[in-house]
């Protein structure tokens, strides 16, 4: 029998954005498994959660027993289905996964089944000052190859809009969700205008607009055919996702944000969005994800996992190989590996011409260099555009 013989939780910030690595070192001499566990605002956390009480609790288990550790450590804490939990118990889980696979001298999606596709689609993401620059960065982006491209004029919310302010307001990145609305639907119809249809579009509201503003919203953007529109709403707004369904059929994109089971499970079987999002180490891992993945193709639901900055390259990589094996399939997030990110994450996926692809070596085909990943520091900051707050100085959910 093969078991656990020690649990590490590895920081490291090569790119700017707070990383949780989790790595399973076993009584087989050589052989490891990494996974991801990242919670980017509450890393700290994280890393307490496995150190003073995961590692304790898997030392000495066997690391076949995959979906049996998976369950136990979930119930371990009584209290579950909550981030911090999620994401401990996920990078152990990813990293079970990579023991697995490399016991098997296999890529891991030929334990998941084996390919459905030989590259994941990718979709990267576009800014800029105004809507010209907007055209300028996915021009730019068109010409590497992507086809699938998400606009965004500004941050968050939009930019350069002039507000009037309560005095004393509250510090915070301020938004006009009426000027953004309007602002976005210009942005579209004159990417539209010179760019043509062929090229696939998205666009992340980012649950900047209330419930009936969403749902205009999504009425206006028809007319541009988008591939879809993500996070119109919060997780707790979601019985209205009924009613954007009912008034427009503008794709639905939703889920980043997604803990617990009961936040998917009336979205998916109800058909009232085409797209989840899920970020897959926020609902525990591979083990989580594959069953979501099933439950999904029932109800015609294709993956679009969450795939920005902070996801480590591990994290990236199930990502990967759960696209690789999945029939419904539809799109893969990616922001991109700096060369910093490939010095201390060796074997991450690589893109071409749009595509994703995994490499042959056995387990997730990812490692990470200890030594360097340590040179970069995890940092107590939190970015401003989690501070919303609309004109009245109102805090809003990001």
């Amino acid at each position: 029998m093969i078991t656990i013989q020690n649990v590490k939780t590895i920081l490291t910030a090569p790119d700017g954005a707070n990383l949780v690595v989790v790595k399973v070192e076993t009584s087989e001499p050589g052989l490891y498994g990494l996974g991801c566990a990242t919670f980017t605002q509450r890393h700290l956390t994280v890393y307490s959660a496995i150190e003073d009480y995961l590692k304790p609790f898997l030392i000495g288990k066997d690391v076949h027993r995959i979906e049996d550790i998976w369950q136990s450590a979930m119930v371990s804490a009584y209290w579950r289905n909550g981030p911090v939990l999620n994401n401990a118990i996920s990078g152990v889980d990813m990293a079970l996964w990579d023991i697995k696979a490399k016991l098997a001298n296999m890529p891991l999606y030929q334990l998941l089944g084996g390919k459905a596709r030989d590259g994941a689609s990718v979709y990267v993401h576009a800014d800029g000052r105004d809507k010209y620059e907007v055209e300028e960065n996915v021009s730019l982006l068109m010409e590497k190859g992507y086809r699938y491209i998400r606009a965004q004029l500004g941050v968050y919310g939009g930019q350069n809009h002039q507000m009037i302010k309560p005095e004393n307001a509250q510090e915070g990145s301020y938004y006009n969700p009426k000027l953004y609305m309007r602002d976005t639907v210009e942005l579209f119809d004159h990417l539209r205008s010179t760019l043509g249809y062929e090229l696939e579009l998205i666009h992340d509201v980012h649950e900047r607009l209330t419930p009936t503003d969403a749902i205009t919203f999504a009425k206006q953007l028809e007319r541009y055919q988008l591939f879809f529109l993500e996070d119109a709403l919060p997780p707790e707004q979601i019985e209205w996702f009924n009613m954007i369904r009912n008034q427009t059929v503008t794709p639905i994109a939703v889920g980043e944000l997604f803990n617990n089971p009961n936040e998917w499970i009336n979205l998916i079987k109800d058909r009232l969005i085409d797209y989840i999002r899920i970020h897959t180490s926020q609902i525990g891992g591979i083990t989580p994800a594959k069953k979501l993945v099933s439950f999904c193709e029932t109800f015609g639901v294709r993956t679009a996992w969450h795939g920005p900055k902070d996801v480590s390259p591990v994290g990236h990589a199930a990502n990967l190989h759960l696209d690789i094996s999945s029939h419904n399939f539809g799109i893969q997030e990616f922001s991109g590996f700096n060369e910093a990110i490939q010095e201390v994450f060796p074997g991450c996926p690589e893109v071409k011409n749009g595509y994703m692809y995994p490499n042959d070596k056995p387990g997730l085909g990812i490692d990470i260099n200890e030594e360097l990943a340590a040179k970069y520091e995890c940092k107590e900051k939190l970015p401003s555009w989690m501070m919303a707050r609309i004109p009245d100085g109102t805090a809003v959910r990001p």
